[in-house]
């Protein structure tokens, strides 16, 4: 299997939106509730690939498989040195290591930019897979919102991850 990490384009939208909408629909770790269309996720790739917001695209055998973002984590100009990463990877490419590789490169990217500071990732409690991911690359564990999203009929809390750029 080839495995091919780089920046994302245009053309990778639909894939990365189903990907994105999978989750919705079926898995917690997004707190959207309904599935987005193009036009309502466009704004969030035209968000990426400037300043120290990287979007990379993970393709299998030629196949959009996942993705990986550090978008803002606050809109307060203060906040932006600190990003917020996001990794997804589509449920039939899971357990490749897709998501190591994604995460390796964009925090490979963050740390050679030097207006990135701090790397924050918000994880739905129990997600197990993330946890470790995080944890392999050095993620510390600075806390956790309690029942702080409604999603699959229950509250679900969140844990907060850091790591210095």
């Amino acid at each position: 299997m080839a495995l091919v990490i780089r920046r994302s384009v245009e053309a990778d939208l639909p894939a990365l939106l189903e990907i994105y909408n999978h989750e919705i629909e079926n898995g917690v770790a997004t707190f959207d509730l309904e599935p987005l269309t193009l036009e309502e996720r466009r704004p969030w790739l035209v968000s990426h690939n400037v300043e120290n917001h990287p979007l990379l695209t993970a393709e299998l055998d030629g196949v959009p498989s996942g993705y990986a973002s550090l978008s803002a984590f606050a809109s307060k100009r203060a906040y932006a040195g600190t990003v917020e990463l996001s990794v997804y990877v589509s449920q039939k490419a899971q357990g490749h290591g897709i998501g190591r590789r994604l995460v390796e490169a964009i925090l490979g990217m963050a740390r050679k930019d030097p207006s990135t500071h701090l790397v924050v990732s918000v994880i739905t409690s129990g997600n197990a897979a993330s946890t470790a991911l995080h944890r392999k690359f050095g993620f510390k564990h600075v806390g956790t919102l309690h029942e702080a999203g409604f999603k699959k009929g229950r509250w679900l809390d969140v844990d907060i991850w850091e790591l210095k750029a």
